[in-house]
């Protein structure tokens, strides 16, 4: 009998408060947020209910841990802010679930006011 592909998947999950959670699993990930959401999940039961914002597939457990090490190790700043902004289809991560208000691009210094006061005796 040949040998079982065992596919395993990387998931991060975000709640209400805006924390994440990221994971690995070899259930499909729909299932095992049931789970979290249920309160299955010591690490995950306070911060429910919980959503799926980002999957990846891999071929074994070894890569999808190390993509896991990875994600992890960027401490869910601005790096994994721009990630998942990325990966939802943003150019940049400006997207409105991270709080921005205007989507468009940012003004030159030149377009800035100035503040032609300089320093010294009045």
């Amino acid at each position: 009998m040949p040998r079982q592909i065992l596919k395993m998947f990387l998931y991060i999950l975000k709640n209400n408060e805006n924390k994440y959670y990221i994971g690995i699993t070899k259930l499909l990930p729909k299932v095992r947020l049931l789970r979290h959401n249920k309160g299955d999940v010591s690490s995950t039961k306070f911060g429910r209910p919980w959503k799926i914002v980002h999957i990846e597939e891999f071929k074994d457990y070894k890569s999808a841990r190390d993509r896991e090490k990875q994600i992890k190790s960027w401490h869910g700043g601005a790096t994994l802010k721009r990630f998942l902004g990325k990966s939802a289809g943003s150019s940049n991560g400006r997207t409105a679930a991270f709080e921005a208000v205007d989507l468009g691009s940012n003004p030159s210094p030149a377009d800035l006011p100035r503040n032609r006061k300089f320093g010294g005796v009045k």
